[in-house]
């Protein structure tokens, strides 16, 4: 008896993503695209409509982010597997992503063949993660994270502003804003403003929009 096809649910808010990926899988004997999703909230109701084996799953997206939906699939189902497939390939992103349950990271640049040979990994419940993208979110894990003060402070200063402004701004004494300041550079590993400024930016703490 032929063995049991991997079924997938494609999740991108580009129709010519789905459509690339479409022709891809559906070309494999062993793989097939039971459902596509265009937005995250909309991922959600179709992973618990069709039960795929393998959810691929891009990061941003309407109403419910990649990661959020992420999340909330495995939420309800615990046993879910999900391979992010995004363009994204930020610190925090791919921190996030796996905080929230997905078995998998890659970029959408991977190439059919190591795309095809992840997917058939993750299904049978291997984590999968580029070597270079592994090194970075252990890291990533090791770095302390900033408090939700620090990182309201962390976001003035990429704006600009001086102690001062942002202790007015967040109604704060200047030398408190000090304080916040010398802790971030040290949770930071940076040397000063601009180069904390610049590692958010990396790692996708906030960004520039």
């Amino acid at each position: 008896m032929a063995a049991r096809k991997i079924r997938l649910l494609l999740v991108d808010d580009h129709l010519v993503v789905r459509v690339g990926l479409r022709s891809l899988i559906e070309a494999q004997p062993d793989m097939c695209v039971v459902a596509e999703a265009a937005g995250g909230r909309s991922s959600v109701e179709a992973f618990a409509a069709h039960r795929p084996d393998v959810t691929l799953m891009d990061l941003r997206m309407p109403d419910l982010s990649g990661t959020e939906a992420t999340a909330a699939i495995r939420k309800q189902f615990p046993q879910a597997r999900v391979l992010v497939l995004t363009t994204f390939d930020n610190d925090e992103d791919i921190y996030r992503a796996l905080e929230a349950g997905a078995a998998g990271y890659l970029l959408k640049n991977t190439e059919g063949d190591p795309l095809l040979a992840t997917i058939r990994a993750v299904h049978a419940g291997v984590y999968k993660l580029p070597p270079h993208l592994a090194t970075r979110l252990a890291q990533r894990r090791a770095a302390p994270e900033l408090s939700p003060r620090e990182l309201e402070v962390l976001l003035l200063i990429i704006k600009g502003l001086s102690n001062k402004e942002i202790g007015a701004t967040l109604g704060l004494a200047e030398n408190t804003i000090k304080n916040h300041v010398k802790m971030i550079l040290e949770k930071l590993g940076a040397a000063d403003r601009t180069q904390a400024a610049t590692t958010a930016l990396r790692r996708g703490l906030a960004s520039l929009g």
